[in-house]
């Protein structure tokens, strides 16, 4: 069986958009390519950072056809494509799969809050029968915004029963433990949703992260990842505590507003500002105060290409 995983960090990218609010798609491959200049194993199009709930179902496929004809390689993109029902969730996975993505990233049903692990069992399985058997998916687990979760016992039976079609997780609960547990699962991808477990995670099997602040900082994760593999693990340690103070910094402000202010200063296109509602976007005044922040605490500079 071919393996698909992407070994290294994965940048969930930022959407941007025209000041219209259509999608820029401009920006979204000069984006993708600076990313994987700085590092990238691959992109995750259309996460939660990619504000994917707030772009529809063709923007979506249209805006990754444009990475494509742009020469970005499929086969490095697990684009998002959880919605609240099998039909359209598996319409979008299927149009990504067809483009060549090595896999799609769902989430749960997240509507319809008390529902059991049988039912959203039953969710998964009829999704995989609506895709098709070359389904590869990663469940995305991210309770502090879709409420509803994938616990490790469901992740483990799912991929138990679906080997070859629910291959990984990502776990962006932000609770070490429960991390923990799904790299215990036999042979299932786990790719934690942040850099600050990087190191542990790695150590117990996990191929890298997913981070938000990649978008930003995505030179010095993929820095730690390559220092940790080369056995340098005091330089990769070092190195990380740089990496868990900018994402704290970064937090506190809102990652995606933040980001993209960041973004519009350090690029010039202001642009990169806007973001669609309910989100509302970070005054200039306040992003030129977080980049100050992040040079003084995180040596940290923002250059003309968006990055350190």
């Amino acid at each position: 069986m071919q393996d698909h995983t992407i070994r290294g960090l994965i940048a969930p990218i930022l959407t941007p958009f025209n000041h219209d609010l259509t999608v820029a798609t401009d920006l979204y491959v000069e984006h993708a390519r600076w990313l994987f200049d700085q590092g990238c194993a691959g992109i995750a199009p259309f996460g939660t950072t990619g504000e994917a709930l707030s772009v529809g179902i063709d923007e979506r496929i249209a805006a990754i056809r444009a990475l494509l004809d742009a020469g970005i390689d499929p086969s490095r993109m697990i684009p998002g494509t959880g919605l609240s029902n099998v039909a359209d969730t598996a319409r979008l996975s299927r149009a990504c799969l067809d483009m060549g993505c090595a896999a799609v990233m769902t989430l749960p049903p997240f509507y319809y809050k008390t529902v059991t692990e049988n039912a959203l069992y039953r969710y998964f399985e009829q999704l995989i029968a609506a895709i098709g058997p070359d389904a590869r998916i990663y469940l995305y687990h991210i309770p502090p915004i879709a409420i509803v979760g994938i616990p490790p016992t469901l992740a483990a039976r799912l991929h138990a029963d679906f080997p070859d079609q629910i291959v990984g997780i990502k776990d962006s609960s932000g609770d070490w433990d429960n991390t923990r547990e799904l790299l215990t699962i036999e042979s299932m991808i786990v790719y934690p949703g942040s850099e600050l477990p990087l190191l542990d995670a790695m150590a117990l099997g996990a191929p890298g992260c997913i981070s938000a602040t990649a978008n930003l900082n995505a030179k010095t994760i993929s820095t730690v990842i390559s220092l940790y593999l080369k056995g340098d693990i005091g330089g990769a340690e070092a190195l990380h505590q740089d990496l868990k103070r900018f994402r704290l910094i970064v937090e506190e402000h809102g990652p995606i507003p933040a980001q993209k202010r960041l973004l519009a200063i350090a690029t010039g296109d202001a642009r990169w500002g806007n973001v669609r509602p309910p989100l509302t976007p970070m005054p200039d005044e306040a992003g030129r105060a977080l980049a100050a922040a992040l040079k003084r605490d995180c040596n940290f500079e923002i250059s003309t290409s968006g990055g350190q």
